[in-house]
């Protein structure tokens, strides 16, 4: 009677053992990394939506392989500034959830810590949709690390280029001191004075601050038109911001993508019509109409800083893995820029079926996104538009995209923003 019993426990437990293999391999997790709390706060949330809003789409479409394994975000709090917590967010996610590849980070700064502790030992691809630092291009990743947003070697010559257009012809620039600020203004400064401008004065300044209105006080005595903020809004971009306005030492100002956030014209009283911004453009590309039908559905903000990058950082870890055939992280890794570089049938947002009977059939695929095409470089970089934003009525306003052989929306000054 003894031995029955503890046959039939064992057996038991084989079978709960065995169940349990099976509910994991019908579950694939990836890591979704960001800035969940910290300086950008306000646009980490919509980043995770959109990240998730694609695997939502792609589980309800069939899923992953003939299993129809459904994809699973392991969300993660690097707090954008802190790389210690980077590094800690991207160890859980590598080595104790074991997630198979990852969406993130955001800043640039979390990524490289990521990357460097966690992803890179781990053999883990990462697909950042918002870390934009040059530093990125030249890391040492093994081909782990990609990202679907422009570098900001490139941003900083676009947000000169409109600088310009508005007719101002010297700035101060303030950036955060971390990787994303120093790339950023050092991009921006070797493009404005290119371009005929006059940087008057450039300084580093710490994030999360008090009190900025010494540094302010030394930009505006200067003598520049207008002030450039290279920060978060969440963060040090707000509070100097608002400092630079109460003390009447800027009247204009000028952002990159980290200060695009309509929280703005709550915390910074009198911005509005004062402040343009650069940000990841993701119009008038083919899969733009595909791309916000999806996000309506998902409830998500379609026009999002860095939300449609998101999306298509996750479509594509997804054919990557389908391609892969299974959870193998290096060969999901080596699909990555197979499945989002031609030649091979275009795949639009919301296309899932057709990538997948394809993937499967054999054939050469070519992810092009929502933010248009994806064909990452050796450095794991890709080419990109930006459109130029304003703050408008308690909402981020897009003004179109920055045109680089003329005036941003290919009119004067004058035309896109009178305000300022």
């Amino acid at each position: 009677m003894m031995s029955r019993t503890r046959t039939a426990l064992f057996a038991g437990a084989a079978l709960m053992a065995f169940a349990g293999a099976a509910n994991a391999a019908d579950t694939v997790k990836i890591g979704v990394l960001g800035g969940i709390t910290g300086p950008i706060e306000s646009l980490a949330q919509p980043i995770v939506d959109g990240s998730k809003a694609a695997m939502k789409e792609i589980n309800s479409d069939g899923g992953l392989w003939d299993s129809g394994a459904k994809l699973q975000a392991d969300v993660g709090d690097t707090t954008c500034s802190d790389a210690t917590k980077a590094a800690d967010a991207g160890d859980r996610a590598v080595n104790v959830d074991k997630v198979v590849a990852i969406m993130g980070a955001m800043c640039s700064g979390a990524t490289i810590a990521v990357a460097n502790n966690a992803a890179i030992p781990g053999g883990v691809a990462m697909i950042s949709p918002a870390s934009t630092s040059p530093a990125l291009t030249d890391l040492k990743d093994k081909n782990l690390v990609f990202r679907t947003v422009t570098s900001d070697a490139y941003q900083g010559q676009v947000l000169a280029r409109m600088v310009k257009d508005k007719g101002v012809n010297s700035v101060a620039v303030t950036y955060v001191n971390n990787d994303y600020g120093k790339g950023f203004a050092e991009a921006f400064q070797t493009a404005f004075k290119k371009d005929g401008g006059e940087v008057t004065a450039m300084q580093a300044h710490e994030d999360n601050k008090a009190d900025y209105r010494s540094e302010i006080g030394n930009l505006s005595a200067s003598g520049a038109d207008a002030l450039v903020v290279l920060a978060y809004a969440d963060g040090s971009g707000q509070t100097i911001l608002r400092q630079a306005l109460e003390g009447g030492d800027f009247q204009k100002f000028f952002g990159g993508d980290g200060m695009v956030a309509a929280s703005l014209t709550k915390n910074v009283p009198g911005i509005e019509g004062k402040l343009t911004m650069t940000k990841p453009s993701a119009s008038d590309t083919p899969g733009k109409s595909a791309y916000e039908s999806a996000m309506k559905k998902a409830g998500v903000d379609a026009d999002g800083t860095f939300v449609a990058n998101a999306y298509d950082a996750t479509y594509i870890l997804a054919m990557a893995l389908e391609k892969a055939g299974s959870a193998d992280r290096a060969k999901v890794a080596a699909a990555i820029p197979e499945v989002a570089k031609g030649p091979g049938e275009k795949i639009m947002p919301g296309e899932w079926a057709k990538a997948k009977k394809l993937i499967d059939a054999g054939k050469d695929v070519n992810y092009e996104g929502a933010t248009g095409p994806i064909d990452f470089d050796q450095n794991g970089d890709v080419p990109g538009v930006y459109d130029e934003v304003v703050l408008a009525d308690g909402k981020v306003k897009d003004n179109g995209q920055i045109k680089m052989d003329g005036s941003a929306n290919g009119s004067s000054s004058s035309d896109s923003q009178s305000s300022n």
